[in-house]
């Protein structure tokens, strides 16, 4: 028995040692510098990551000059929206505003860099 649970010990190591070496390969190959084409670029999901810690539904925009509506995302939840690629070009700058359901007191975030591809997180404090 004790020769058993060593092999099971050992088969156990072995697999995160597997697992381990597998999520290097895919962290080394995401960080690659292979030149990408235009495609790939148009192709990335560029989102936004809605952390609301208030009860208020929250009407979320995104601004470059002019405010574009990216979704809503409700009190106390974490929502995942998607900026659309005609925003993103190349590296911008964009704000993001925050205005509740039902009030007229809009927040509005500092200037963000995002480029195509980008997770970019936004939190709304309670009140």
């Amino acid at each position: 028995m004790r020769s058993q649970r060593r092999s099971e010990s050992t088969d156990d190591h072995m697999i995160r040692n597997a697992i381990g070496a597998l999520v290097l390969v895919g962290a080394l190959t995401s960080c690659s510098s292979a030149p990408r084409s235009e495609v790939d670029i148009l192709n990335e999901r560029t989102t936004l990551t809605v952390d609301n810690q208030s009860f208020s539904d929250m009407t979320i925009y995104a601004s470059r000059g002019q405010r574009v509506r990216l979704g809503m995302a409700r009190g106390k939840s974490k929502t995942v929206l998607t900026i659309p690629t005609a925003l993103v070009t190349g590296t911008t700058t964009l704000q993001f505003i925050a205005d509740p359901i039902g009030s007229s007191r809009a927040s509005v975030s500092e200037e963000i860099q995002v480029s195509a591809g980008d997770s970019i997180g936004i939190a709304i404090p309670p009140p």
